[in-house]
């Protein structure tokens, strides 16, 4: 019992620390799109 803990722990953590990455570089994605939609529009 105490190993399935801490395996459910250690994959929860992962997935958080990959998650966090994901959308950081959406993010950065989206913003690139948005100066490059406001570069083409000047």
């Amino acid at each position: 019992m105490k190993t399935l803990f801490m395996v459910m722990a250690l994959l929860f953590t992962l997935m958080s620390v990959t998650s966090c990455n994901m959308l950081r570089g959406a993010g950065e994605d989206i913003e690139d799109a948005g100066s490059a939609i406001k570069d083409a529009a000047n």
